[in-house]
């Protein structure tokens, strides 16, 4: 490809299959329309969410504790020669 070709092809419009850019106004009038479609979850629903990922969080916590305490006494019994 030379010099001139590839300098010609910024200037033609959009490729096949791309998109051309829009303004800002246009962006700002998609985005506030597409906000307007979001459905928020209501207050019950929000504290079920919540307390549901709390509780998970907290248990995959435990979990990788125990997981942590036993692998650490493991290993130092093998390097040590000590069991506890």
């Amino acid at each position: 490809m030379t010099d001139t070709s590839a300098a010609s092809g910024s200037q033609r419009g959009p490729r096949k299959g791309e998109t051309q850019r829009t303004g800002p106004v246009t962006f700002l009038r998609q985005s506030v329309a597409e906000l307007r479609k979001v459905v928020y979850p209501t207050q019950k629903q929000l504290i079920t969410y919540f307390t549901v990922v709390l509780v998970f969080v907290l248990v995959m916590m435990a979990i990788v504790s125990v997981l942590d305490l036993a692998f650490g006494k493991l290993v130092f019994s093998m390097f040590t020669g000590i069991a506890q």
